[in-house]
């Protein structure tokens, strides 16, 4: 399988993978704007934007768009992360001319009708507060905001209760105008489809489009912050981040395969030691996550109360072993692990079209799939023992602890403990 891209005149950009053999297709619009697009008094807005894009168009009511999509039995849906938002449907081969419509008429031509705009604020007030009432969601955020303090990027991807009860017309209006250029958009395709055909009908909508003039993001700037809510639950929450590399740096594998080693699985260090082992934790795990300009190591796990200190501790511990200790067997399982997942994941077309729009947004090309294996081939036990004594000599992390965490250690006493 291979793509093709074409480039409007604008810059509007469509990537297409055809995928011999299937009957439906993938077709979406992603806009490199999200929420740390946003400032303060606006935070929110892209998701609520997101939400608002199913409301109603000059040609379609929210009910019109609904049925047009479900008539064909396809569905259509849209999300918002810090750095992009995207708009989406999946249908059988013939209905691809139809979704595109769909997307590109709920992109061009929402209407932002006020009575839809005060329905649509109660449900995303609704959304915030069911996050609240989500710990092991919501200490995330807490994370991200301890990890970049007073950033676009620390901030809630939901926005505040303050700040979407605000929210009108005018400002979904100038985010648009502002953010979604022609040069911002990414128009990804992948299944069932033919490039010439997608082409012509994205220029007919989209080539039009004014060139615009967008705002770079503020750029990150990591910090060691903390936060802590006590509060009366039967979990106490805890979560740990370090600065790790963005998309772009060369060791991006690297902190990868370290954070699958560490904690990416049932064989994992942290899943063996501290919930096989000690029985301190149901959930345990690391992960590495990536932005345009910087990323984090997020380590989390749900305890006990009571267990929460030597879990704290010991997750350190844990930590500072596999700067010193992780085997060829270890990082060669986290390659396996990060190869199969990868390529797995890419059996269907929605996963397909997403990695178009997302790799040409990074590197501005598509890659082959097998480039992205043998960089993960290609890391080594020496370069993921070095990363991690990185990590602990730096001594910099974030802290988020939510639930029954009155006694356990802070941010000052697990940094020295790393360091030591």
């Amino acid at each position: 399988m291979s793509h093709r891209l074409t480039v409007l005149p604008n810059g509007f950009r469509i990537v297409t993978e055809a995928m011999p053999g299937l009957a439906s297709a993938a077709v979406g619009i992603w806009v490199e704007a999200g929420a740390r697009h946003e400032t303060a008094e606006l935070n929110g807005v892209a998701h609520f934007l997101e939400h608002m894009a199913f409301k109603g168009t000059h040609r379609r009511s929210a009910l019109d768009i609904a049925e047009a999509i479900e008539d064909v039995g396809g569905f259509i849906n849209a999300y918002t992360s810090r750095e992009m938002t995207a708009y989406y449907a999946r249908v059988l081969e013939a209905d691809v001319p139809l979704a595109l419509d769909i997307l590109s008429d709920i992109l061009l031509h929402s209407t932002f009708e006020p009575r839809e705009i005060e329905v649509e604020r109660g449900v995303i007030l609704q959304e915030i507060g069911q996050s609240l009432d989500t710990p092991d969601d919501v200490i995330f955020d807490w994370l991200q905001e301890a990890a970049y303090p007073a950033q676009p990027i620390g901030r809630s991807i939901l926005g505040g209760s303050e700040q979407v009860g605000r929210f009108g017309r005018d400002d979904l209006r100038r985010f648009v105008a502002g953010h979604y250029g022609p040069g911002r958009m990414i128009l990804a395709a992948a299944g069932a489809v033919d490039h010439d055909a997608i082409v012509a009908q994205a220029r007919a909508a989209f080539g039009g489009l004014p060139a615009l003039e967008v705002p770079g993001m503020v750029p990150a700037r990591f910090a060691s912050g903390e936060r802590r809510e006590v509060r009366d639950l039967e979990q106490a929450h805890f979560a740990l981040a370090f600065e790790a590399p963005a998309f772009r740096d060369d060791d991006y594998y690297t902190a990868q395969v370290f954070a699958t080693a560490l904690g990416g699985g049932m064989s994992s260090r942290l899943f063996q030691s501290l919930r096989e082992e000690r029985g301190l934790c149901y959930t345990i795990f690391a992960q590495h996550g990536a932005y345009a300009d910087t990323g984090l190591i997020t380590l989390y796990a749900g305890t006990g109360e009571a267990e929460l200190p030597e879990l704290a501790a010991l997750t350190i511990d844990e930590l500072r072993r596999a700067a010193d200790t992780l085997s060829e067997a270890e990082v060669a399982r986290a390659r396996a692990q990060m190869k199969a997942g990868l390529l797995m994941g890419l059996e269907g077309p929605s996963a397909r079209a997403e990695r178009l729009a997302r790799v040409l947004s990074i590197w501005g090309r598509v890659p082959d799939v097998t480039e992205a294996v043998a960089q993960i081939e290609a890391v080594e036990v020496p370069a993921v023992r070095s990363f991690a004594r990185g990590l602990c000599s730096a001594g910099r992390a974030a802290l988020a602890l939510y639930g029954p965490v009155g006694d356990a250690p802070d941010l000052v006493a697990l940094s020295r403990r790393l360091a030591a």
